[in-house]
């Protein structure tokens, strides 16, 4: 018989939290950043008028590098979340039953992506300063031309950090699983194509207000201490530290 400071984690909410979200996480996230990243490979013709830097990455460096980064630090992510769900369990979270309504995963899901924005922006601009910046962001500072599957290569620590943010708003209002999914697929997206290299006139990122796609990320890849949010402007041109492409 298992002890009983082992009962929150029989909650049958548990695994489908935890796993679930690592798995629709990691699933997105490679839907969007092989074939993204395989654009900025072969450089097709037809994508060369939407390329934001002319420096090329260093391809032969990152890949698998990225790789391993990305397996690792979702491994951390999903490890930290086991020891956090007492806490996450109390929130209300949402599992099985009647489903969300689609209008309420649009709304929760807008909320969502203009919250984490705001928090990442402290939060990365936080890492910046010196010694977090030292031992733990320029880890991700080592792509100055990023391909999309450079989105994860980050210190561990800085990666709980964005997933914690990511995670909070759901929590914050009892979101049914669902609509957790749905969030998590739309902050893969934004972290693939934050990173791709290109600005894409198509993309669905185009449709969200105040929204420049990769413009805004690429910048501060190629700058550095400009354009902390994550992908909205808004918040660097409030505080002052939105950066403006020179080329």
């Amino acid at each position: 018989m298992l002890p009983a400071i082992l009962d929150p984690w029989r909650d049958p909410r548990a695994l489908p939290f935890l796993l679930g979200t690592t798995a629709v996480s990691m699933g997105s996230f490679l839907l969007f950043a092989v074939p993204l990243t395989w654009i900025a490979w072969r450089e097709p013709p037809w994508a060369a008028p939407y390329r934001l830097q002319r420096r090329r990455p260093r391809a032969q460096t990152l890949l698998a590098p990225s790789v391993g980064r990305w397996i690792v630090n979702n491994a951390a992510m999903t490890a930290a979340a086991a020891l956090a769900w007492p806490l996450i369990a109390r929130s209300g979270l949402r599992v099985g039953g009647e489903g969300p309504t689609a209008w309420e995963i649009a709304w929760q899901v807008a909320l969502f992506l203009y919250l984490d924005d705001f928090l990442f922006y402290w939060m990365h601009r936080a890492l910046h300063q010196g010694w977090l910046f030292k031992r733990i962001h320029s880890v991700h500072h080592r792509i100055y031309t990023p391909w999309a599957i450079t989105g994860h290569y980050m210190h561990p620590v800085e990666f709980v950090l964005t997933g914690s943010l990511m995670i909070l708003g759901p929590l914050l209002l009892g979101s049914h699983l669902t609509t957790i999914f749905a969030w998590v697929v739309v902050r893969q997206w934004e972290a693939a194509e934050g990173h791709c290299g290109y600005a894409l006139p198509w993309s669905p990122s185009r449709l969200i207000p105040g929204s420049d796609g990769a413009e805004h990320h690429d910048l501060h890849h190629a700058r550095v201490r400009v354009n902390y949010a994550g992908f909205l402007p808004i918040w660097d041109r409030v505080f002052g530290t939105l950066g403006r492409r020179e080329d």
